[in-house]
């Protein structure tokens, strides 16, 4: 009996040590497991990253470019409809600004057009909305036109002696940005002074200015649109205002703008990028890619660059271009004009066309014989270069070379401004909603002055002379001193 329990004890306590070795054996199997798996995936990773890579350290850079499995090569017929999209859709930005023809013209030139029902239907689409375009008279044109926009208007309207000026004469970016809406809600559109008409050759050889011919749908109003004084002078500095036109990375033109802290930053801070992105939101905005107009003095320079060549040469410097050229001790006469003139092809191609507003921004209407043949051989030497062909004259303070009456070659200041290439000349008209005379050689056209003197007058009781083109109660910046006088 005896026996039998301490075999039984015995074997109680084999079992128990039998459990307990099982245990131990199966926990180093999970270990084990466990470690060989970490070892795996360690092995793994490591072959991914010698192995995952190419190496291109026999290329010049020495860089290694990581090769993407997902990658795959775009079929041709991927391809291919990827280009007709982009063509369709370039095609119908060209229509969205009234250019039907030349939109008609790019679906044309796609290989195999014809058969495609797509290209057929756009076509199509081009040439029933162009037949419902209307010929507007290139006579009843209005033209409007501002000075350097005011960007910080605590900065321009600050007490000191300039504060008056920009007060009467400049327009603020608020009031612009809403004049720009407003306008392009009722319907206007803008389109270049060389849509109103053009010179053609004569068999004789004599010069005749055709008027041109604007199709818009009913109901539009097309108008020209200028800026007087884009050069940036060393007077508005620190005023609140631009400094000069830059190109932007993408070959576009901005404003570069020197805020209080010295901090130089670029943007949206006057006309030329305003339009810009207005148009680029609002394609119908404009007609066939039309911009304004940059009409430009020289004695500052132009488009803020310091191009005159009197910076060079240290000769008859008034007191702001001396200080100016002090403070930029590294002042490079030949880089400034280079600078100059890549941003007025950058600004051509993006649709801009130039003007003369005389060299040193002078009355020509009054001036005498000498002083203007001066002025203008100054601006067509000094200027003309940077600009290339130039065909508008827009007169500074609106000061015409004669009255109402048609140009004739009697007038010696015409025949001379003719004799440089100018074909269209402005003055200032606030008086109508617009003003076109159409010579035999010429074209002659009023501008309107969206400013605080006009928008003051019509606020302050007086004629509004702008009510055809927005409310002034809507647009007037209270940021402005009052009276504007």
């Amino acid at each position: 009996m005896q026996e039998d329990k301490r075999k039984g004890q015995q074997m109680h306590k084999n079992n128990s040590r039998k459990s307990r070795y099982r245990k131990r054996q199966m926990t180093r199997i999970a270990v084990y497991a466990v470690l060989s798996v970490i070892l795996i995936i360690a092995v793994i990773f490591l072959c991914i990253q010698l192995f995952g890579k190419k190496d291109n350290s026999d290329s010049p850079s020495g860089m290694t470019t990581e090769i993407n499995p997902t990658e795959t090569e775009i079929s041709p017929e991927e391809a291919a409809k990827a280009e007709k999209e982009a063509l369709l859709e370039e095609a119908d930005r060209l229509a969205a600004g009234y250019d039907y023809d030349a939109a008609i013209a790019l679906v044309k030139g796609y290989e195999g057009y014809s058969q495609d029902q797509e290209l057929n239907n756009a076509i199509l689409n081009y040439e029933t909305t162009k037949s419902t375009m209307v010929k507007y008279d290139p006579e009843q044109v209005t033209h409007i036109f501002y000075h350097s926009l005011i960007a910080d208007t605590s900065l321009a309207f600050d007490g000191d002696q300039t504060e008056r000026g920009y007060n009467q004469v400049m327009t603020t970016i608020e009031e612009f940005n809403k004049i720009t809406q407003e306008m392009y809600d009722r319907g206007y559109v803008l389109v270049s002074i060389h849509d109103l008409g053009h010179i053609e050759v004569q068999e004789d050889g004599t010069e005749k200015m055709v008027p041109g011919e604007i199709w818009l749908p009913e109901g539009k109003k097309p108008f020209v649109l200028s800026q007087d004084d884009v050069s940036y002078y060393h007077y508005m500095d620190g005023d609140g205002f631009a400094t000069r036109i830059v190109i932007d990375e993408d070959g576009k033109p901005t404003c570069e703008y020197v805020q209080p802290d010295g901090t130089v930053v670029t943007g949206s801070y006057d006309m030329v990028p305003l339009i810009d992105d207005f148009i680029e939101e609002h394609p119908d905005a404009a007609y066939r890619g039309a911009k304004g107009i940059i009409a430009l003095t020289g004695y500052n320079g132009i488009l803020g660059y310091r191009t005159n060549p009197v910076y060079d040469t240290g000769e008859n410097l008034d007191s702001y271009q001396k200080a100016w050229l002090e403070a930029h001790p590294n002042y490079n006469f030949e880089q400034e004009c280079a600078d100059a003139k890549a941003v007025v092809e950058a600004m051509k191609a993006d649709g801009w066309e130039f003007a003369s507003h005389s060299y040193g921004h002078r009355y020509y209407g009054q001036i005498s014989d000498g002083d203007f043949e001066f002025d203008v051989t100054r601006w067509d030497e000094t200027v003309r270069p940077l600009l290339g062909d130039v065909d508008v004259m827009i007169y500074a303070f609106g000061d015409d070379i004669g009255d109402w009456r048609p140009y004739t070659s009697e007038n010696s200041r015409f025949t001379r401004l003719k004799g440089l290439g100018f074909d269209y000349f402005c003055n200032v008209d606030g008086s109508a909603e617009y003003w076109v005379q159409m010579g035999d050689n010429y074209i002659r056209q009023g501008r309107r002055n969206l400013d605080g003197n006009r928008m003051w007058e019509a606020l302050s009781g007086g004629k509004n002379r702008l009510s055809d083109l927005f409310d002034v109660n809507e647009v007037f910046d209270p940021a402005r001193p009052t009276p504007v006088e």
